[in-house]
């Protein structure tokens, strides 16, 4: 196992220079470790090292980890960061704190009604296609803004903004674009920036990183919502 403690104390002195270097505070910058394809064990080390924030990409990968680990550190904050089928919206509602791949009306009205039957609903955040990828979920940008008043018309609060730059473009762009997106609408949060990319993802106002590689170490290739 990588030394996770000495991984987070560099990634937190980072975040701290690339906030100072933007004029923002560093507390306005809100860790999210995404632990998908690690097990227990190193989520455990990082407990103990003081992150308490935590990222997963599938529902299924996470109520085999985070019960037990919920149970015993009932500070932990749960994100989903992959795509949520709406089969698994029951699932998800009760385990996770975050759901940040909010996309699609049907999903919207599947958590509606499982929050309202659970009377819990995890805070949301809309998945925004910033590179109009055919491969990857969110709503497009010039739908942005109506699938949010689709939302909030539903009495669902929309608390941020998430997006995934396109492995090959400049992240700058998608982060100014996912900025303006949240600024014209009235949302607070922007979850953007992973490992290669978060200081730039600072620069341009992001709320929530999602850092996987640099805290926990290589993984399985695949499509990646925090690395």
């Amino acid at each position: 196992m990588p030394d996770i403690a000495a991984n987070l104390v560099l990634l937190h002195a980072r975040i701290a220079a690339a906030a100072q270097a933007a004029g923002r505070r560093s507390e306005e910058v809100a860790l999210v470790a995404v632990s998908k394809t690690h097990d227990a064990a190193a989520v455990a080390a990082a407990i103990a090292a003081g992150q308490h924030r935590f990222g997963e990409n599938r529902v299924q990968e996470a109520q085999a980890k985070y019960p037990a680990l919920k149970a015993r550190h009932p500070g932990l904050e749960l994100h989903l960061i992959g795509p949520l089928q709406t089969n698994k919206v029951k699932e998800a509602v009760a385990l996770f704190d975050v759901i940040e791949t909010l996309d699609r009306p049907k999903l919207a009205e599947a958590l509606l009604r499982e929050g309202a039957r659970q009377q819990r609903l995890p805070a949301l955040f809309i998945q925004v296609n910033t590179g109009e990828e055919a491969q990857k979920a969110g709503v497009l940008p010039e739908a942005a803004d109506g699938f949010i008043a689709q939302c909030r018309g539903l009495g669902l609060a929309i608390a941020g903004l998430m997006c995934i730059p396109p492995v090959d473009e400049a992240p700058a762009l998608h982060f100014a674009l996912l900025r303006e997106i949240a600024r014209r609408n009235g949302i607070a949060g922007l979850s953007m920036g992973m490992s290669g990319d978060f200081e730039t993802a600072i620069r341009f106002g992001a709320t929530h990183i999602r850092i996987g590689t640099a805290i926990f170490g290589a993984r399985a290739a695949g499509p990646e919502a925090g690395a």
